[in-house]
């Protein structure tokens, strides 16, 4: 039986909240054979900026990813609007919340916030972001945690940091040029300049421009839906090696490899792929399990 979507654009609403989360709409969508996807809808505050709230449930989010029972992919979007009808990603930091913090509590909270992003960039899943609307400051640096980025003619990209006193702190200093390059990252981390859509996929900061928003999102599904036919073990496997030989030498690139490829092996999933080859090319899922 073929795969059924993981997620219906038409009744995206109707599918359950995952609980523990209050300040992000977190909703879990099921697949065929048993493997999970959720979704994590920005919708908060004024203009979905980030705050010590939703720092606490991103941070909830990434160790729920990472457990055994966890989904093996997610999808990240907004549909909000601003009063005046400006789309909306992430507008921002919640900088005013900050009022009256001295240096050490600043200092400490963005920290916290780099760590939170990196351990979402870890979560062994295939982390699709949409973006339709303003992404400045954290929601430039939140694709960076993201493994595949999609936008609409509506995004707009930019890192306002450093007009501000600062500099974007979450990521967007020590690992954004990784994904545009060193001179697109100065680029937007010296001049505030905004780059619109069709800019942001040309130097590689999001991977496809969609129409729109439908279009973006069944783009993810049609990902996810791939995603979900896969082992949750050798996703994890493949995520984590693959990570991990960012920058490595060839030698060890090759050792975590072969380590992670064994992992397959001695958690059984190899076995279970074999065994199920006809099921698979007919484009089914086999119980693979739960993460490894």
């Amino acid at each position: 039986m073929p795969l059924r979507p993981p997620l219906s654009l038409d009744s995206l609403d109707a599918h359950p909240l995952v609980e523990g989360f209050s300040a992000l709409r977190v909703r879990a969508h099921a697949a065929e054979g048993g493997a999970g996807v959720w979704t994590l809808e920005l919708h908060h505050g004024k203009a979905n900026e980030v705050g010590r709230a939703e720092l606490d449930e991103l941070e909830r989010l990434a160790a729920r990813l990472a457990a055994p029972d966890g989904p093996v992919a997610l999808v990240t979007f907004s549909r909000r609007r601003s009063a005046r009808g400006t789309p909306l990603f992430i507008s921002g930091a919640n900088v005013t919340e900050r009022e009256g913090w001295g240096d050490e509590e600043v200092r400490a909270h963005v920290r916290r916030q780099r760590a939170i992003l990196a351990a979402l960039r870890r979560a062994p899943v295939f982390h699709v972001c949409v973006v339709s609307g303003v992404a400045l400051g954290w929601g430039t640096e939140l694709l960076i945690a993201a493994d595949y980025k999609l936008c609409t003619p509506e995004a707009v990209f930019g890192l306002p940091e450093t007009g501000l006193g600062i500099l974007p702190g979450a990521g967007g200093t020590s690992e954004l040029w990784a994904l545009i390059g060193p001179a697109q990252a100065l680029r937007l981390g010296m001049t505030g300049e905004r780059v619109g859509a069709e800019e942001a996929t040309r130097m590689g900061l999001t991977q496809e421009l969609l129409p729109d928003l439908d279009a973006a999102l069944a783009r993810a599904v049609a990902l996810c839906a791939g995603v979900a036919r896969c082992s949750p073990t050798a996703l994890a496997a493949f995520k984590g090696a693959l990570l991990g030989s960012v920058g490595a030498p060839a030698e060890e690139r090759a050792e975590r490899e072969a380590l992670a490829y064994e992992r397959c092996v001695s958690a059984g999933q190899a076995a279970i792929g074999r065994a199920s080859f006809a099921q698979i090319r007919d484009g089914a899922a086999p119980a693979w399990g739960p993460r490894r």
